[in-house]
């Protein structure tokens, strides 16, 4: 892939100065969260104070500790006030006449409801009031200002009711109002609630010391924060590389899939590029320090994964829009019922009451409601069909998503190399010639080793026995194998088995008869790596060996066209590797040799062609484009900060569940337009009745019938949101899938 490395330095590398991002450390308290705390869970990611680039502890908590900060706060309150609004209900002259039941009166049981609903205001309601504050800032009317209404002018003419006696007061309709607004919002906040800790799991591959070499070739354990560039540092078998730098001495394959994507460990020599956080291999490694702390590529993409986190654009929920709709549409419909009640009987208490009611009844408990409990069916049952639904509005997103661009290895792919095909000479079967070769490979924990073995395990083949394993440096292996159950094998000491690639048919002066010239010929085109078996000198078999493709994601591919989604595929990979898999699955675009900054700006660039884009992926390098798409998909068996990167995980591993995500979106955005509808449609019947235009035949709404009204509205809302759990996520267009666990 030429030299990445030096290219994150120079693109990755440099420092980046910002004032925005709203990174607290501290889980908030109600006296600092409640005040702009819409403003705050709206812009969190584009106002603030700036963020210190040197250090990225605490990154969890500036983001997941303030949302759950508000989101236990909201519970508290709705706990507490419902508490707290049990007198009021039980006082209210209305509910015990509709119910049919008295409490005993006492003096001063009076006061009740004017004192218990006062402090059910304060402490439920005032958090309402200030989140309505950025909305009237912004001139953007929205749920939050519907309610701030609707309860202060209850709560308003309700005590003045106390000290000029009127037919009726709001002291139950008050707390109720309050109590399930703050549990609408309880309910939102723990959905929305994402835990925005990638940048801590990035943190987590840079090792916490270092070994360095001394001047008198001694080794010194340091802290990785005291290296300086041009340090000699010692890399021992199977440990984090610790910073950017070039090999002195040694060879190895360093294991580089979750930064640069290559799905292979990379062979590594003196002379040899190493990025800090990858996995060494088996070999011993002494690194120069090229680049340390800031500089390094992992430092890089984590500014990367940041940068794309604060450039998330804002989506406004449905139920805010249909409430600005239904804010304006109060304050209209106030005014004509206060001009025209005034000039019908004149200006008195019965045209207050009327344009209080209007405007108390504007405000639906269902509306709060509408979308919360859709959000938290959805999620259940998104979770119960392994989706785990990190955040709502890309939730909302996946039903119109244009384009799905795939990570190749680890999730169109298995991530490790398998078999894919074989060829033997003539009178050598292939089973004989795989048995053959895990015998060889039987002390071998190398990648195509591995494979070998997998691969005569699944035929259930039995691998004679094998002695003197040796490894030949940059060739393959060679071992005695016990033969004499094989074909034309010896019955003595066994015969000389090599398994390698070309370099080993070079030392062993072996002829390739044509026809397996031609298989590894054919096997090069498509990108796979050709290994042989040689036995006493003579080549009988050649293996291709390729990354291996999902069974699902033939299935997936089609499925998503059949919606009408473009797939595509993003892989640090090389051109023939990428065009292979495209070629065999039937992928619409193509991706390859990305590295880790171009992979955030592939997704930005069909975005660019005003496509809605996904992204489906499982490693470090995923982040940033994970991140930037509209929705990111993570597969959940991959790494942590691909998974905290993500809006939704696939627990399953499986990308089928990519189709089964569009479609649970389209299904709960029909949930929540429905409940919108039965929501709003409450107040488009109830306020011309509370405004009194069917006053002239004797039709006149009161609060209290309003009051029933708006229960009955939410109600069905929460029926028609439960009706969600029956949408059916099976895929009957693609025969042999599984269907979901629900």
């Amino acid at each position: 892939m030429g030299d990445p490395q030096d290219t994150n330095k120079n693109s990755l590398g440099g420092e980046t100065q910002r004032d925005n991002g709203n990174h607290h450390q501290h889980e908030p308290s109600d006296e600092d969260t409640e005040p702009a705390l819409h403003e705050q869970h709206e812009h969190a990611e584009h106002e603030g104070k700036g963020n210190d680039h040197g250090s990225h502890e605490g990154h969890g908590e500036g983001h997941g500790g303030m949302h759950e900060g508000h989101e236990q706060m909201f519970r508290r309150r709705f706990f507490v006030s419902t508490l707290l609004s049990i007198p009021v209900l039980l006082y209210s002259e209305t509910l015990q006449e509709w119910l049919g039941f008295s409490v005993p009166a006492f003096p001063g049981s009076e006061w009740i409801n004017p004192v218990f609903a006062v402090v059910v205001f304060v402490y439920g309601g005032v958090p309402f009031l200030q989140m309505a504050v950025p909305e009237l800032k912004d001139r953007a009317p929205g749920m939050m200002t519907l309610i701030s209404m609707a309860i202060s002018v209850a709560f308003v003419y309700s005590l003045a009711s106390v000290v000029f006696p009127t037919q009726s007061a709001f002291f139950w309709e008050l707390v109720t109002l309050i109590d399930i607004m703050l549990l609408g919002h309880w309910i939102e906040m723990r959905s929305v609630r994402r835990a925005s800790s990638a940048i801590d799991e990035l943190a987590k591959l840079m090792p916490d010391t270092a070994e360095r070499i001394t001047d008198d070739g001694e080794t010194e354990e340091v802290p990785v924060s005291d290296l300086s560039e041009g340090d000699l540092v010692l890399v021992r078998p199977g440990a984090s590389i610790p910073a950017d730098g070039t090999v002195e001495k040694g060879d190895s394959d360093v294991e580089e899939s979750m930064i640069t994507g290559e799905s292979k460990p990379v062979s590594k020599e003196p002379g040899d590029e190493v990025i800090g956080g990858t996995i060494n291999g088996d070999g011993s490694l002494r690194v120069r320090v090229g680049a340390t702390g800031e500089e390094t590529t992992l430092a890089g993409i984590m500014r990367l994964v940041e940068d794309a986190q604060q450039s998330k654009s804002k989506t406004q929920v449905l139920a805010d829009r249909a409430a600005g709709w239904l804010f304006y549409v109060a304050l209209g419909a106030a005014i004509v019922t206060a001009i025209a009640w005034t000039l019908a009987v004149s200006f008195n208490a019965t045209v207050i009451e009327r344009v209080v009611t209007v405007l108390v009844i504007a405000c639906p408990h269902a509306l709060g409601l509408a979308i919360p409990l859709v959000v938290a069916i959805n999620t259940s049952l998104a979770a119960r069909n392994g989706m785990l639904v990190r955040d709502r509005i890309a939730m909302e997103e996946a039903r119109n998503l244009d384009a799905i661009i795939f990570d190749k290895t680890g999730t169109l792919t298995k991530g490790e190399h398998g078999v894919v095909d074989m060829a033997t000479v003539d009178g050598v079967n292939e089973d004989d010639a795989l048995a053959l070769a895990a015998a060889v490979e039987s002390d071998s924990e190398h990648m195509i080793a591995r494979a070998i073995r997998e691969a005569a395990a699944e035929r259930e083949l039995t691998a004679p026995d094998a002695s003197g394993f040796e490894a030949i440096k940059g060739r393959g292996v060679r071992a005695t194998v016990d033969v004499s159950s094989f074909a034309g094998g010896s019955s003595d000491g066994g015969d000389e088995v090599y398994v390698g690639g070309p370099n080993l048919l070079t030392q062993l002066d072996s002829e390739i008869p044509d026809h397996l010239k031609r298989f590894a010929d054919e096997a090069g085109e498509n990108a796979q790596t050709v290994v042989y078996l040689v036995r006493e000198g003579e080549l009988i078999a050649a293996f291709a060996m390729a990354d291996v493709i999902r069974e699902e994601s033939y299935r997936v591919v089609d499925a998503l066209h059949d919606l009408g989604v473009e797939v595509a595929m993003l892989t640090g990979d090389s051109q023939d590797v990428a065009d292979a898999v495209a070629d065999e699955l039937g992928i619409d675009t193509v991706f390859a040799e990305v590295l880790p900054e171009n992979k955030d700006k592939k997704v930005q660039e069909l975005q660019d062609q005003d496509k809605l884009v996904g992204m489906v992926g499982d490693g470090v390098n995923d982040a940033p484009a994970l991140t930037r798409a509209d929705v990111g998909i993570a597969i959940g068996s991959g790494t942590d900060v691909a998974v905290q990167s993500a809006d939704v995980i696939l627990v399953q591993n499986n990308p089928l569940d990519v189709v089964r995500l569009v479609k649970l979106s389209k299904a709960s955005y029909r949930k929540m337009q429905e409940n919108i509808v039965w929501a709003a449609g409450y107040n488009v019947f109830a306020l011309p009745l509370a405004a009194g235009v069917l006053a002239p035949i004797g039709i006149l709404l009161s609060p209290a019938i309003g009051a029933l009204l708006m229960s009955l509205s939410t109600v069905i809302v929460a029926i028609n949101a439960q009706l969600l759990r029956r949408v059916d996520l099976s895929l009957p267009n693609l025969p042999g899938v599984s269907p979901p666990n629900a």
